[in-house]
């Protein structure tokens, strides 16, 4: 009886876990469980394995705190990336939908977040300070602030752009057609390709 118990518990553990992923509600949560339970256990362990590995190997970028594998990441540690340009993003993520658009080919700088009044995230809590720090060399001519078009992303991007603009290097906003209030991982490749190449200036 003792046993039966505790595998409920289990199983309800593992609801509970499921349940906290952000997307994922009480009934995908279930069908998720219900997959695991069902599948053979080396099916499992990879998926245990892979889950165990990406939070021992992958770590922020020491320069653009995008996700790397390596001491810095792969578009850091490409001397093909063009390094007159960096393309400033809110979150990692960001990094992954624009690479994807094959529209951009300099650097990135991740943010960490934007600005928010309301959860008292101003600029130093963002990776601002690092951003300016990377400007100062004067190799960077263009920044490109590609921060999601909603409130808190417009309200980063015209802080940054007031911030970087006396420094004489130009800032440019992707360009109109990505949806008001949307995110850009959830853009298609080619609006986004699109409004990297139409992007204006800030």
């Amino acid at each position: 009886m003792e046993e039966v118990v505790s595998q409920g518990r289990a199983l309800q553990r593992l609801l509970d876990e499921l349940g906290r992923l952000p997307g994922i509600g009480p009934k995908s949560a279930q069908r998720i469980a219900y997959h695991i339970l069902e599948a053979d256990s080396e099916e499992t362990q990879r998926l245990a394995h892979a889950i165990l590995d990406v939070k021992q190997q992958v770590h922020f970028c020491p320069v653009c705190f995008s996700y790397a594998t390596r001491e810095k990441c792969d578009v850091c540690e490409d001397p093909r990336r063009d390094q007159t340009s960096i393309c400033v993003v809110s979150e990692p993520r960001d990094v992954s939908a624009i690479e994807r658009t094959g529209a951009y080919h300099g650097l990135y700088h991740v943010l960490g977040g934007v600005i928010s009044p309301m959860d008292k995230i101003g600029p130093d809590q963002l990776h601002v300070r690092e951003l300016l720090a990377r400007l100062s060399d004067n190799s960077v001519t263009e920044v490109i602030l590609a921060t999601n078009p909603d409130v808190e992303g417009e309200t980063t991007a015209t802080y940054l752009a007031r911030t970087i603009k006396p420094l004489g290097i130009t800032v440019s906003r992707l360009a109109s057609g990505l949806p008001v209030g949307g995110d850009l991982e959830y853009a298609d490749e080619v609006t986004l390709g699109r409004a990297i190449e139409a992007r204006r200036e800030a």
